[in-house]
């Protein structure tokens, strides 16, 4: 039994006194693939520098992140595309465009940027044939129109840390995405608890996003990828299924997912 965790930053500060002790706890726990989404150019050295130290656990994204959308977005854009259509860093060292989206939670002051930085990459992500890996907080609309814009059949990704209805999951998967499920499932009273029973297993990828939202009976804490079994646990109940069939349905749609 193995599970990957879809999307993580263990390339975070709050993991600097003790990475590999994390990293090998996520091991012993059987989290054998770990996902590194990126932020900004600020976070691009530290997650290049785990990926290489630990090229057998980690995967790597490549993007711009909605609230690092300021002033200066067209210099971070810059530093994205380059990393994407390097020729000498060829787009099979990236399995997505990641993490993007829109982020109108806390301010809209750079909505139409937020709006533009978007569409370009879900653009890059269309010409390079790259899933996108989806950041949306309170803009599902805005995002669902966004994708309607551009061209693509049939859209490969993973709308991470959902956090939406029933129906905006059935959209999504409508439109060809996964459904990204965290610790937030195991909290009291969780909504995403009916979101995890009403549509299919395959549907669902395990993450953590550590260092943030710890699952119980951890919550509060520092996340870390050690967790993804307590959230694969909470899935098989809600569900009433076994912990080895979330492990393997998961792990068979990441593994497809991202070509891993």
């Amino acid at each position: 039994m193995t599970f990957v965790d879809t999307h993580c930053h263990l390339y975070d500060e709050a993991f600097d006194n003790d990475r590999d002790e994390a990293i090998q706890r996520a091991v012993d726990a059987n989290v054998t693939t770990m996902l590194l989404p990126d932020i900004d150019s600020s976070s691009t050295p530290a997650l290049d520098a785990l990926y290489s130290d630990h090229p057998q656990c980690f995967r790597r994204m490549a993007g711009l992140h909605p609230t690092s959308v300021k002033e200066d977005y067209e210099n971070e854009l810059r530093h994205v595309q380059s990393r994407l259509f390097n020729p000498s860093n060829s787009p099979l060292n990236f399995i997505a465009v990641g993490e993007i989206g829109m982020d109108l939670y806390w301010d809209r002051t750079f909505e139409a940027q937020q709006r533009e930085v978007l569409k370009t990459q879900l653009q890059w992500a269309v010409d390079l044939d790259l899933p996108v890996c989806l950041h949306i907080r309170k803009a599902h609309n805005e995002v669902f129109s966004l994708l309607r814009e551009i061209n693509r059949p049939s859209w490969r990704g993973v709308m991470h840390c959902f956090g939406g209805s029933v129906q905006e999951a059935q959209r999504a998967i409508e439109m060809g995405f996964l459904l990204g499920i965290g610790g937030v499932v195991t909290f009291k009273n969780a909504t995403m608890a009916d979101v995890v029973k009403a549509v299919p297993l395959d549907r669902l990828l395990l993450e953590t996003d550590a260092p943030y939202l710890s699952p119980v009976p951890h919550r509060g804490q520092r996340n870390e990828s050690a967790y993804i079994p307590l959230i694969a646990q909470k899935i098989a109940d809600l569900r009433g299924i076994s912990l080895a069939e979330v492990a393997a349905v998961t792990t068979a749609s990441a593994t497809a997912l991202f070509r891993l």
